[in-house]
């Protein structure tokens, strides 16, 4: 398509932006992401991620029932033929940058981020050998892709405890800590080596620090403790975090997170990283995303800070300039979220649930399971048996009321066979 039958903004035609979507909610509302900016913007999406799109506004959404590089790299070629090559393509989810960045590589498309660059973000063994290059603490590590022994590699790593994970998955999943010799071998037996790495188990508490980059600097930035842990999650456990009050602690923690982004080589971007805190205090890169936080971060930040951290990620990704500015207030008191997996037995049905807002005043925000609803698991961050947002006069105020729910939220279920009949999902 030549450039006479484009759009054009002065000279020149209209940016391109393809977006590769999985999110229904606001964090999919690109439209507003844009805040005005004129451009011709292509929806690649899932079923499930077309509600929050702006039809109207769209030059053309494909739904696909999966975004996967070899499933997309076609429609994008056709695009391309129609359209023109892209100025950019974004991908949010952590299932998808990889693939927005190959899809850029291949087509020749000069915005976005650069496959190299993801590839650091992504790939945990090339994340560490980065961050421990610039003498950054990092756990001790070893790809598997020789498909060595337990014994080789328990000896190079310092010994038990062990944790197997794979090298460019998301959260806790397929994550293993193996403490005997014997576990380490059937890990390592029932994995694709070149797909797993193994690392030491570092002990300690962990952080997680979020924010943006702007220009290779910290635009905005947060950091917060988990309550619980996100292999935790995975067990059973509730999961939540409290973000940190103004001090040396955490000015500390975001000074390595600078340092860690720094040497990974990040200029623009969002950025959800962790960090353990060994009992004598040394801080530990565990590991980062190039992506805002899940589960309850962005909900939080919205409420708290008023930042949207998806829409600055898209904004940073695509190089437009930020929206969020700091207004010089004061910053905001303390705040948290906590978040409950699905029911270990599943399917079930919800039989009994309490809500802590009458005791617990700092929750501000709640999302329960309805009575009869069905809970079908396994419960994703965004999608288990209870969501919280808390805020309170300080760090230690709203870690207590986190740990106050914890211990007052009555949740009870019975399983049920697959087929009997359950209200829909739904949340109260």
């Amino acid at each position: 398509m030549s450039d006479e039958t484009l759009p054009l903004y002065g000279d020149e035609p209209l940016p391109l932006y393809v977006v590769l979507n999985r999110s229904g909610d606001e964090f999919g509302e690109y439209h507003r992401f844009l805040d005005g900016t004129p451009c011709r913007m292509v929806y690649l999406t899932t079923p499930g991620g077309l509600p929050a799109l702006d039809k109207e506004s769209a030059l053309e959404i494909r739904v696909l029932d999966s975004l996967a590089y070899d499933d997309v790299l076609p429609v994008l070629r056709e695009i391309a033929v129609w359209h023109g090559i892209p100025d950019a393509v974004f991908g949010q989810s952590e299932y998808d940058i990889f693939t927005a960045a190959r899809l850029s590589a291949e087509l020749g498309v000069a915005g976005g981020y650069g496959l190299d660059l993801v590839r650091r973000f992504k790939d945990k063994p090339a994340m560490k050998s980065v961050v421990g290059a610039a003498g950054i603490r990092v756990p001790r590590f070893r790809h598997l892709d020789d498909a060595p022994s337990a014994e080789t590699v328990a000896e190079e790593l310092g010994g038990l405890p062990l944790v197997l994970k794979p090298r460019a998955a998301a959260g806790s999943e397929g994550v293993t800590v193996v403490g005997t010799m014997q576990a380490l071998r059937e890990a390592l037996d029932g994995v694709e080596p070149t797909a797993y790495e193994c690392e030491e188990y570092v002990e300690g508490e962990i952080f997680h620090v979020d924010g943006v980059y702007r220009a290779g600097a910290l635009h905005f930035v947060s950091a917060s403790q988990y309550v619980n842990t996100c292999l935790d999650y995975a067990r059973g456990l509730p999961l939540g975090s409290v973000l940190l009050d103004e001090g040396p602690e955490r000015d500390e923690l975001t000074a390595f997170a600078d340092g860690c982004l720094g040497a990974l080589g990040l200029r623009d971007g969002a950025f959800h990283l962790e960090v353990i805190r060994r009992s004598a205090g040394e801080l530990v890169f565990l590991e980062v995303g190039l992506r805002p936080g899940g589960a309850q971060v962005p909900f939080l930040h919205v409420d708290l800070y008023g930042i949207d951290l998806f829409a600055e990620a898209f904004r940073a990704a695509i190089g437009l300039p930020p929206l969020w500015r700091a207004n010089g207030t004061q910053t905001p008191a303390g705040g948290g979220w906590l978040i409950y997996p699905a029911p270990r037995e599943v399917p079930s049905t919800v039989t009994h649930r309490t809500s802590p807002r009458e005791s617990v005043p700092e929750v501000y925000h709640e999302e329960l399971p309805a009575i009869g609803q069905l809970m079908t698991g396994p419960g994703s961050y965004d999608d288990g048996s209870g969501i919280f947002r808390l805020r309170g006069d300080s760090a230690a105020d709203v870690r207590r009321a986190v740990l106050a729910v914890m211990d007052g939220y009555g949740l009870r279920t019975e399983p049920v066979e697959p087929s009997q009949d359950a209200v829909a999902p739904s949340h109260g």
